[in-house]
């Protein structure tokens, strides 16, 4: 089938992956909880097991020794209950602990740590009869029913093989005395869990795989939605076109603003302008304060005629100034020469109008411009 803008092809954005974030849409294996906790609580009963079957045979022996008037006396039973409680309640808590740690690093392993208010929001969606009746033949019911299966043939093919490992030892179990027959069977019970908790690793080294990749599939946009946030991130072509349309209009009158301050203008006659000063007390190098092509050459030109500003046509010097000098910068030293002469003719013209000086002769028309500042 041909791809259509519709289909779901381009890989999501990072701001589609932090509005998923939000939303509380991020990869969660259940298998990967589910066996972190069966596993921490097999560890836990094994490493601490032993506190714990101290407290309560202690608590066990304690009421079993209570004689008949401490068992009607609500006192001593009292005092028995907070003794009992004591007893129990510190190997219950590192148990529980640790057991809740674990749960806690399971559960986060896979999608990171995410909070999320809109995922807590009741969605009456869900209270649909007919999505609900999607949601159970639909895809994902088909893929948590094989996972179910899945677990079911791994657990009970893990128990088959346990107990035929230990088929032996459970059977001299009952040859052998109290209190080691209870011990030995509680050591061989809590093994076999925990191996048999283990085996369902084999469905998570699947399950979270593909639940990474289907968290990744359900992200991916269109192309149209893809442009739609560009269009919303950077806006749109138009919007961005008429704001570098005002940028450049704004930059434009500040640089006429300018012109009136400059010691000459250099044309090509036509095509380019730029306005040049001088200052004695300043830079070194004349400055650019204004350049332009066409219409805002010609701009330039009818802002120096109004302020009685020279006009030099020079097109060689016109164009290397233009292109290798930005607004407010000096000019290359390359054409320092070039520039200083068409400075000398300004100066005289002005003392020549003064009255001061003879008429100059105008600059002649092949100025020194060297050849990697030809344009």
């Amino acid at each position: 089938m041909a791809e259509t803008d519709q289909e779901r092809t381009e890989e999501p954005t990072e701001k589609r992956k932090q509005q998923a974030r939000e939303k509380g849409q991020v990869a969660r294996s259940k298998e990967m909880g589910t066996a972190f906790v069966l596993v921490s609580a097999a560890v836990a009963f094994l490493w601490f097991g032993d506190g714990l079957y101290e407290g309560m045979r202690s608590v066990f022996r304690q009421f079993f020794e209570l004689d008949r008037q401490q068992a009607f006396d609500p006192t001593q039973m009292s005092k028995a209950f907070a003794i009992a409680f004591g007893e129990i309640i510190t190997p219950l808590l590192i148990i529980f602990s640790f057991i809740l740690v674990f749960t806690f690093f399971g559960n986060s392993w896979l999608g990171g740590i995410n909070f999320s208010w809109k995922a807590m929001a009741p969605k009456f969606s869900r209270m649909n009869p007919l999505n609900g009746f999607k949601r159970m033949f639909g895809t994902q019911a088909l893929v948590e029913l094989v996972k179910g299966l899945a677990k079911f043939l791994v657990v009970a093919v893990s128990a088959f093989l346990l107990l035929s490992w230990q088929y032996d030892n459970i059977l001299q179990i009952s040859m052998g005395q109290m209190p080691n027959m209870m011990e030995n069977a509680v050591d061989i019970l809590m093994w076999m869990f925990l191996l048999m908790c283990c085996s369902i690793f084999l469905i998570v080294v699947i399950d979270a795989p593909f639940q990474l990749w289907k968290h990744q599939k359900d992200l991916k946009m269109t192309k149209q939605e893809v442009k739609d946030e560009n269009k919303d991130s950077e806006g749109s072509p138009e919007v961005k076109g008429r704001i570098r349309r005002l940028q450049m209009e704004m930059a434009n009158r500040r640089m006429m603003q300018d012109v009136p301050k400059a010691d000459v203008v250099v044309t090509n006659p036509t095509h380019y302008a730029v306005a040049l000063k001088y200052d004695d007390g300043g830079p070194k190098a004349p400055v650019l304060l204004a350049k332009g092509t066409d219409e805002t050459a010609a701009k330039i030109r009818e802002i120096a005629l109004e302020y009685d500003i020279p006009l030099i046509q020079s097109p060689a010097l016109a164009r290397s100034v233009y292109h290798t000098t930005e607004l407010e910068q000096e000019v290359p030293q390359g054409l320092f020469v070039a520039v200083a002469q068409i400075l000398a003719y300004v100066y005289q013209l002005r003392m020549h109008k003064k009255g001061k000086a003879k008429r100059p002769k105008k600059p002649a028309s092949d100025l020194p411009i060297p050849d990697d500042l030809k344009y």
